[in-house]
């Protein structure tokens, strides 16, 4: 397997975008409305498959996109290419508040487990598939993690996380997560689900019924704010009324506004 070679700047802090440089021919292929802008000599082309594949045939496609369907990911992806002259750069962002994950994939053992959403953008030649989990614990209970991305190649890959991304180095131990907040792990990692302690600590202790557990010997990627716990904030706040976060403030609204 041969990647495309291209060279990327990560570009902020909190709320980063990625700008891939391509040379003339270069591809990146990336998740659909994913880009934020391109310059002239770029043109993109939205396609059923990752392109990993040069002579695959329509069925082969198909069964790509309906794999990917499975994930709730979209059936095509889209293929930006270096049509002209010269050095030129097209950036991607990520769709909420977060950090942007580079891959070296050939310094990786060439694949990456992640979560389905990860996924942002990587170099024409990687291969996108799924991988369900080998435990039936981890596919009722695991939320996230019944049906993960895998990552497959020796190029460039990038991974989207929400807030702050912790990378932990795997030798032997075993670590304990919350579902959400796990991004990715390398090959060399073992992923199941186990229940949270006690039935008492289950039921009122706040971090859910069932914690990942991984272990091995590998790179793990976690993010501090999954998108799932922002949306809940989000929408509890929405649901309150919106007046603000005290209580007296949003009983005066409420007064102003004469709902009191």
């Amino acid at each position: 397997m041969k990647c495309h070679e291209i060279d990327y700047e990560i570009i902020g802090s909190e709320m980063q975008l990625i700008e891939i440089e391509l040379d003339p021919d270069e591809t990146v292929i990336a998740e659909a409305g994913s880009m934020t802008y391109m310059e002239q000599g770029i043109e993109f082309e939205t396609r059923m498959g990752d392109g990993s594949a040069a002579n695959e045939g329509l069925m082969g496609k198909l069964f790509q996109a309906g794999k990917r369907m499975m994930t709730g990911e979209s059936l095509f992806t889209t293929h930006f290419t270096h049509h002209g002259q010269g050095k030129k750069r097209v950036a991607f962002a990520a769709p909420y508040p977060g950090n942007i994950v580079a891959l070296d994939m050939a310094r990786l053992g060439e694949k990456v487990t992640c979560q389905k959403d990860a996924f942002l953008c990587a170099a024409l030649g990687t291969k996108l598939d799924i991988a369900f989990s080998k435990r039936l614990g981890a596919g009722f209970f695991g939320g996230e993690g019944f049906i993960l991305e895998t990552l497959e190649g020796d190029g460039m890959a990038f991974i989207q996380a929400g807030g702050t991304v912790i990378e932990k180095e795997l030798n032997g131990e075993t670590l304990r997560v919350d579902t959400g907040c796990l991004v990715g792990f390398t090959s060399g990692i073992d992923y199941d689900i186990q229940r949270a302690g006690n039935l008492k600590s289950m039921m009122f202790g706040g971090e859910g019924l069932f914690l990942a557990t991984l272990s091995g010997h590998g790179k793990v990627w976690l993010q501090s704010l999954p998108f799932s716990r922002m949306a809940d904030r989000v929408a509890a706040n929405v649901g309150s009324g919106g007046k603000g976060e005290g209580s007296v403030l949003g009983s005066i609204g409420d007064m102003l506004d004469g709902d009191g």
